[in-house]
């Protein structure tokens, strides 16, 4: 009970620095500022890597601290990975609403608030359905290599904002002006509230990283059932989110691979889950996060490689 109190006065006490020190004033992240503090976040990620294999962070057994230790990589790595497919869709969102730069990291501030209550739902619900009921873990495993298959499928797919349910139905129940309102969420507008367009981004965000969560929970579990090493994991990948947007939003249409090594990942894991479930095979930790590693770096290298292809203009005749 000790390291979660002290593990999450500590996300916490980041959060209230980020919001009411560093950006306490809305305005445009530049890619250095986001560089630098998505550098900070893997490395606060790392040190706590660090602390778990050398005893500092958990009550762990030595002789157990390094396969926890590889655990927490493993999972992080996943998350992180995943996360990056959020970046895709919130410069979709941004783009389509035309929320300006300024704004941009206030959305994502309270998105990722909303996403660590939600995520943390999602991880003792998904342990607690596995504890109580051993077939669930099918489910998660075949949910992991469908996902992983209609990612190939959907690739090059906008998204229209206007077509999800949840948006319809705060457009209906909510009065909505047309204009920005600077940062404001909710404002006055001919004399009674209304919510801006900022809320409904917000909204929007919010409902997409319940989708995200449905996948990327399963696929850490399938990992680690350790509460504390899942959770830790997938937060410090969800902190560093906001800053990772800020360093990829203007490079995204270089990682034009990265799609379908995601994809690879989940359908790996997923078929991971469903041996070990059904075969009685657990696939090494070690093992695991080398194969990860591998798909990430292969769907990387290939994207900065290897330009994609465009159709050649037609010719007169």
């Amino acid at each position: 009970m000790f390291w979660w109190v002290t593990f999450n006065l500590f996300v916490l006490a980041m959060l209230a620095l980020d919001l009411g020190v560093f950006h306490r004033k809305s305005h445009e992240v530049r890619f250095r500022e986001a560089l630098t503090w998505s550098g900070v976040w893997i490395a606060l990620a790392l040190l706590f890597n660090l602390g778990i294999y050398a005893g500092w962070f958990g009550d762990y057994p030595a002789a157990d601290r390094g396969r926890v230790a590889i655990e927490f990589l493993t999972g992080y790595l996943i998350e992180k990975s995943l996360s990056v497919d959020n970046v895709f869709v919130f410069a979709m969102i941004f783009s389509y609403f035309a929320v300006p730069a300024a704004y941009q990291h206030k959305v994502l501030f309270y998105g990722i608030l909303g996403a660590l209550l939600c995520r943390a739902a999602f991880i003792f619900g998904g342990l607690w359905l596995i504890e109580h009921f051993a077939w669930t873990i099918y489910l998660f495993g075949a949910l992991l290599i469908i996902t992983g298959i209609k990612m190939v499928w959907a690739k090059g797919k906008q998204i229209d904002p206007e077509k999800n349910p949840i948006m319809r139905l705060s457009r209906a129940l909510l009065p909505v002006r047309s204009q920005f309102d600077g940062d404001r969420f909710i404002t006055r507008d001919a004399g009674r509230w209304a919510a801006t367009p900022l809320l409904l981004v917000l909204i929007f965000v919010e409902t997409t990283d319940v989708i995200f969560a449905v996948d990327s929970i399963p696929a850490i579990i399938a990992i680690t059932t350790d509460p504390f090493i899942v959770y830790t994991s997938n937060v410090f990948a969800i902190l560093g989110l906001r800053a990772l947007y800020f360093a990829l939003a203007s490079f995204m249409k270089m990682f034009h691979y990265l799609t379908y090594g995601l994809a690879v990942l989940l359908i790996f894991i997923g078929g991971k889950m469903l041996a070990h479930a059904g075969l009685g095979y657990k696939m090494p930790v070690g093992a695991s996060l080398g194969i990860i590693a591998l798909i990430l770096t292969v769907a990387i290298a290939a994207s900065l490689l290897a330009a994609p292809r465009t159709p050649r203009p037609a010719t007169a005749t």
